[in-house]
């Protein structure tokens, strides 16, 4: 990959942007707002997303979309999952013929159940060999912090993987390559709604049994969703399943886990909102987790708890008892 374009300038798609600058690749950012673009072009900072973090000087930036992915070999799509679809109606028509479109995002959509890949096939119409998944434990401040991490390139392209996963690799950046796009956007997905219910546990002061028990059967009931839609089991034991899922859970960083503390400190979804200053995408994706599962046929207790406590206003404390009290069963 030569030409990269970064479409999205928050912290995830910033950190990504500095990742193919610092392996190579010639990249573009595109920001919403032009004063953004424009520190990031002039002063090599975005301040109001990875604060104090220097970019590489080669990294360019506009707010105009159609000089941002000219020439581009590889697209990567950082915005919130529920805008992906408004977004790519006005997107799509500048996308270089067979660039690659690399998926950043972690949700489901509301109202249509879809994974994030699937939104960008089906509104950019594009073949499904030319998106790209990338997910796994990466949070972007530790990232862009050059920490050392791995991630997971999913595709049914493996030569589009290979050379996403070319394009990417770093000393302190890790990628190994999947086929099993559903399994890692599944597991990319739930791990936020999980790490909701992380969060109403450190926030009610519960210990480590507690915290150990929720990961363990938020991953299980994570895998039998993703297994019903035809993922591979052994996905969710790997980066794009269990690692994700604990650095979401157990990190200060995650705002899904920070959003989580606001609830189980009492404070309503909007009074959370108002702390948190942005509302993390398990808030919304729980809805939509909830009706996948339902049209699946696949029990998901947490989740659904998590979304009661979210839209309903459920008191977390009664949440915990509905879990604790289900009907015995085996492992």
């Amino acid at each position: 990959m030569k030409r990269a374009a970064v479409l999205g300038a928050g912290a995830w798609g910033t950190a990504f942007a500095k990742v193919l600058a610092e392996a190579g690749s010639e990249v573009t950012m595109w920001a919403r707002r032009e004063s953004v673009a424009a520190e990031i072009r002039d002063r090599h900072v975005n301040e109001s997303a990875l604060p104090a973090v220097k970019l590489p000087a080669g990294i360019g930036a506009t707010s105009d979309l159609a000089a941002a992915v000219a020439g581009a070999d590889l697209i990567a799509i950082a915005v919130p999952s529920q805008t992906l679809r408004g977004n790519l109606a006005e997107w799509a028509g500048h996308f270089p013929a067979d660039a690659t479109l690399v998926s950043l995002m972690k949700g489901i959509e509301l109202g249509t159940t879809k994974r994030m890949s699937q939104v960008i096939v089906e509104t950019a119409r594009v073949d499904p060999d030319r998106v790209v998944v990338v997910s796994g434990p990466n949070l972007a401040p530790e990232l862009a912090a050059e920490q050392p991490a791995a991630t997971v390139v999913a595709g049914t392209d493996v030569r589009r993987c290979r050379a996403v996963q070319q394009a990417i690799a770093l000393p302190y950046l890790r990628p190994y390559t999947s086929e099993d796009v559903t399994g890692c956007e599944m597991g990319g997905a739930v791990k936020n709604v999980i790490a909701l219910a992380y969060g109403i546990t450190v926030a009610m002061g519960m210990g480590d049994n507690t915290r150990a028990s929720l990961i363990t059967r938020g991953l299980a009931e994570t895998a039998r969703l993703g297994v019903a839609l035809g993922a591979d089991p052994l996905t969710f034991a790997g980066l794009a399943g269990l690692g994700d899922l604990v650095a979401t859970c157990s990190s200060p960083l995650s705002r899904n886990r920070t959003f989580g503390e606001q609830l189980g400190r009492g404070k309503t979804l909007e009074e959370a909102q108002k702390a948190a200053r942005q509302t993390a995408e398990g808030v919304k994706s729980c809805l939509a987790i909830r009706d996948l599962a339902r049209t699946a046929g696949v029990e998901m207790p947490i989740t659904e708890q998590v979304e009661r406590v979210c839209h309903e206003g459920a008191d977390p404390r009664v949440a915990v008892k509905m879990l604790m009290g289900r009907e015995m069963k085996p492992e």
